[in-house]
């Protein structure tokens, strides 16, 4: 499965929200080193209940909005 994701670094308050299309991700790491790519790895396999290493992100490592591939994933929320 893939996903379209927008991080949202340096939140107060982690979490995570889908509207249909997009899943916005929230996480309090910086965008830097790869922090905040690290934590919406974490929030997203917690969120889908998979492993962390079921998830990779195919596209845009330096952007906010990336694309991610999941592995044994489902979106019934």
């Amino acid at each position: 499965m893939r996903l379209t994701v927008r991080v949202h670094p340096r939140s107060a308050k982690p979490r995570v929200a889908w509207d249909g299309s997009i899943v916005d991700v929230w996480v309090a790491a910086p965008p830097a080193e790869g922090r905040a790519n690290e934590a919406v790895v974490r929030m997203l396999a917690s969120w889908l209940d998979v492993a962390p290493s079921s998830i990779r992100i195919a596209s845009g490592h330096r952007s906010r909005v990336k694309v991610v591939e999941i592995e044994g994933g489902t979106l019934a929320r």
